[in-house]
């Protein structure tokens, strides 16, 4: 018999994400490894999308997505970042951030073509390329201070390059790019007349004062950038599966007839409910990134005082922990097997995101949680190494 499934994709295992949310079930044990925020939920969005829902329509709302939100997106882009968008034109909706990487990956790549990767990657980037028939060309940034390689960066592009993947701020290792790093991303895909697609889902998640840049927002990037966002992590309802994208028309125009062919459209009152959180207040914002530097540094200050080693968090949901202080002589999956089958607290090793030979003594814990979630996890953690 022929085989079932295809190769690329078949050839994949499960992620990690639901190996170690399989495994704290198993266990009953806190999971601090799989980015679902809790306590975070807006009930004013929750409320505007429960009557939209229910008033209907019932039906296909546009593939593009609905004018409301599609004009939200333009709205937040200009009040954001000063970036003037053609709501008509240039903002397409989509059913989740996953979905508009692939539509971008599926709609731009073509069989041969070079894309740049940056390691620690997100799992969905590299099985979706091959899949497309892209050669990734892989650089990496490692702990404990995610420096960018730019001459290794520099070598991996060339005449092939069709565009870069970029990640900002970068799941799952917490880096925001500087406007520097950014500033010579930019030079070289003018440099070789490629694209960016910038996953920027965690934009309204940085901290500590610093400023987050969209790439699209440089010089001689505006026709070059695809910039995606999502509802689910700007307004912590993960579920909902709500992304949108911006990108100048002879981009985005490939990219919407692979979305066609994908999910083609998204539910019209969820996407009513994200319009309407859009044009939320700067409070709401500026408050989402307040509670959630709270949440990081209760649990940075805890794990530290157990005795972990805390590396640096710009933003997104997760803290990244050195476990080699400690004293457990394991490798990083080991690590986080361990501490959820004994006590009874699930993180991520972190070498799972990298393709292969990446650190292995780092685990990564998410603080996107409630209070009582943390300290909970602080004191089983505590209890088992110091007992």
């Amino acid at each position: 018999m022929s085989k079932v499934g295809n190769e690329i994709l078949s050839s994949y295992g499960t992620t990690i994400f639901t190996v170690m949310s399989a495994l704290a079930v198993e266990h009953n044990s806190i999971n601090l490894g799989q980015g679902f925020p809790e306590g975070l939920e807006p009930e004013d969005v929750l409320d505007v999308a429960a009557k939209a829902t229910r008033g209907g329509p019932h039906q296909y709302p546009p593939m593009m997505g609905i004018p409301e939100l599609r004009q939200a997106v333009a709205f937040h882009e200009k009040r954001f970042y000063n970036l003037d968008v053609d709501w008509q034109t240039e903002v397409m909706v989509t059913s989740g951030a996953t979905e508009a990487l692939a539509d971008c990956l599926f709609g731009l790549i073509n069989p041969g073509d070079e894309v740049v990767l940056i390691e620690p990657l997100y799992d969905s980037y590299l099985p979706i390329i091959q899949r497309a028939g892209g050669i990734a060309k892989m650089v990496r940034v490692a702990p404990p201070h995610w420096e960018l390689p730019r001459d290794d960066l520099a070598a991996a592009f060339s005449d092939k390059t069709k565009l870069i993947l970029l990640n900002n701020p970068t799941n799952p290792c917490a880096k925001a790019y500087t406007r520097d790093e950014l500033e010579f991303i930019a030079d070289l895909v003018k440099k070789h007349d490629a694209y960016a697609v910038c996953d920027e889902v965690y934009e309204h998640l940085v901290f500590d004062g610093r400023e987050h840049i969209p790439l699209i927002t440089l010089p001689g990037m505006r026709e070059r950038c695809v910039k995606i966002g999502s509802a689910g992590k700007t307004f912590s309802i993960t579920n909902w599966k709500i992304g949108y994208m911006v990108a100048a028309p002879e981009l985005l125009g490939p990219i919407a007839k692979t979305h066609q062919f994908i999910t083609f459209t998204t539910p019209t009152g969820l996407q009513k409910g994200v319009a309407y959180g859009l044009s939320k207040d700067d409070a709401y914002f500026k408050g989402l990134a307040t509670d959630m530097q709270a949440r990081r540094d209760r649990l940075a200050v805890g794990l530290k005082d157990i005795g972990f080693g805390i590396i640096d968090c710009a933003g997104t949901y997760f803290l990244t922990t050195d476990f080699k202080p400690l004293g457990f002589n394991g490798t990083d999956a080991e690590f986080c097997r361990h501490i959820t089958m004994e006590a009874g607290v699930t993180a991520v090793p972190v070498g799972a995101f990298y393709r292969e030979d990446g650190p292995d003594h780092f685990a990564r814990f998410c603080f996107a949680k409630e209070d009582a979630a943390i300290d909970e996890a602080l004191e089983r953690l505590r209890k088992h190494f110091s007992p």
